[in-house]
């Protein structure tokens, strides 16, 4: 094995030497010579971006802490795929394009010191109009590749589009192994077009409050693996996205064939999130043994009617969850991220099926158990127009709050307020649920309300501790359902109640 100890190019561990040419050197004489490690010993070290090439691992020795330049300018505009849309925005802190046979390995550190980033993020946020050079050579770059989004996205106006810690854009063989990532300007570590991609035994670390602090990013890939590694961030831990609206259709990628398996999550908005840029298609998913603590929600599809494309053969298993907000969230009405002009985007009747009208189907949840619950157990909401089909729960435990001071909050964001506080699973517009040993204690009202559902099975969803005068399911215009199970026979006058049935069938 051939190494290429930054060192030995002028590189110093001493936190005040600009070592970005000295990097650049090793890198360069590295690739030049069909490949090797670049290696960086124990120490601290200031650069500015690190380009990587082909054949290359990048190894951080334990005790290396490389920590990025908060100037600003010495990150020049790049090919990127900035919030779904394919565009030019500062270079990632390490950043690689096209590259095949790239690994970057080791028990070291890279530190976005993003905070100087954020703190022009909140001015902008907060109306006050930034401009540079590099801002504005941004949007030469960009001013034929797309039209104004008219979105919520808070930058675009400035063309302050701040950069991941790393992205790794259109590579082949990609692999992410011991490091630990912290403190990114913008989501810590994105893969956008990336085929055949190892994650492994890596700690992605961003404070509660970074703007727009995802973890790991999966943008458009396929055949990923990610596993034993840890998420502690600000916003979404891990997220699977493909593209926004019309520029997601157009460049038609899915991310697909991912396997998530035995890591850990605490804190952030969700544990495991899919969408909401899923234009080019999010399919062959399976997320087993995994713990999720403290996350607003566990596992998160969200999608809106101006996405279209598809969400589809998710498997879930074997999952741990702790004080967290919502445990699964599936929703196809997501309010946000859609044009305000637009008044059919959030209308709630069903509207005519398009291009842009998002489908979702064939989701298996299993061996879930999900503790101190705070808002609801489930929230499985889909449009009028495309209900979401073919939904399984089996061997599922949900025990939420029981604290009397919980006020809840909205499970998830769709087109009109829904407020819960310790209750149960919600659905509405769904076609195809089937429900077996699914155990709910709520701190006030039924395991399980269901509106504008039809072909269901309900076999053993039970409550220990029912409430006075409040059935365990709720039935509000559902058609076609089978109610199977023990405390359905015994508390037969209280276990159920219905309203507004159509025509279907109830069998008991």
């Amino acid at each position: 094995m051939v190494f290429y100890d930054v060192t030995n190019y002028g590189a110093l561990g001493d936190q005040k030497t600009d070592n970005t040419e000295a990097f650049a050197r090793a890198i360069q004489e590295c690739a030049e010579n069909g490949g090797g490690t670049v290696y960086i010993p124990a120490g601290t070290y200031l650069t500015g971006p690190i380009h990587l090439k082909s054949n290359i691992t990048l190894y951080v020795e334990a005790g290396a802490l490389i920590l990025f330049d908060t100037n600003f300018d010495v990150y020049a505009p790049v090919q990127t795929r900035w919030s779904g849309y394919e565009c030019y925005g500062y270079s990632p802190l390490i950043y690689g394009n096209g590259l095949k046979n790239v690994a970057i390995k080791g028990h070291g550190t890279f530190d976005g010191q993003g905070q100087a980033w954020w703190e022009v993020y909140h001015q902008i946020k907060n109306g006050d109009v930034y401009s540079s050079e590099r801002t504005k050579e941004i949007a030469e770059l960009n001013k034929n590749v797309m039209s104004d989004p008219n979105t919520n996205l808070v930058e675009w106006d400035s063309q302050f589009l701040r950069p991941a810690l790393l992205q790794l854009f259109n590579c082949e063989n990609v692999t992410l192994e011991g490091v630990t990532l912290q403190n990114s300007p913008f989501w810590n570590t994105h893969l956008v077009y990336c085929n055949h991609v190892n994650v492994s035994k890596v700690t992605i670390k961003n404070p509660w409050d970074t703007p727009n602090g995802d973890g790991l990013d999966i943008d458009s890939c396929s055949n990923v693996r990610v596993s034993d590694s840890h998420f502690d961030v600000g916003d979404d831990c891990l997220c699977l996205k493909s593209g926004i609206n019309e520029d997601g259709r157009r460049v038609g990628k899915p991310t697909e064939n991912v396997t998530v398996t035995n890591c850990t999550m605490i804190h952030g908005h969700g544990g495991v999130v899919m969408g909401s840029e899923n234009s080019g298609g999010i399919k062959n998913i399976t997320i087993s043994n995994c713990v999720f603590i403290g996350t607003d929600r566990g596992i998160r599809l969200k999608t809106n009617r101006a996405r279209g494309s598809y969400m589809k053969n998710i498997l879930i298993n074997n999952i741990y969850m702790e004080k967290v907000f919502c445990a699964f969230a599936i929703n196809s009405f997501y309010r946000y991220g859609v044009d305000v002009n637009d008044p059919t985007m959030n209308a709630p009747e069903a509207i005519p099926v398009t291009e842009k009208t998002p489908k979702i189907e064939h989701i298996k949840i299993s061996n879930v158990t999900a503790k101190e619950v705070r808002a609801a157990a489930a929230f499985v909401y889909g449009l009028p127009e495309m209900p979401i089909e073919d939904v399984s729960l089996s061997n599922v435990t949900f025990e939420m709050t029981t604290d009397p001071n919980e006020k809840g909050g909205e499970p998830d964001m769709v087109k009109e307020e829904i407020i819960m506080a310790g209750e149960g699973i919600y659905c509405k517009h769904v076609k195809g649920m089937e429900f077996d040993r699914v155990r709910i204690e709520t701190r006030q009202g039924p395991a399980l309300t269901m509106e504008e559902v039809e072909d269901v099975d309900i076999n053993n969803v039970t409550m220990k501790k029912t409430h006075q005068e409040t059935p365990v399911v709720k039935l509000n215009k559902v058609n076609d359902v089978a109610i199977n199970g023990r405390q359905s026979q015994i508390y037969s006058e209280t276990y159920l109640e219905v309203e507004n049935s159509s025509g279907g069938t109830i069998y008991r």
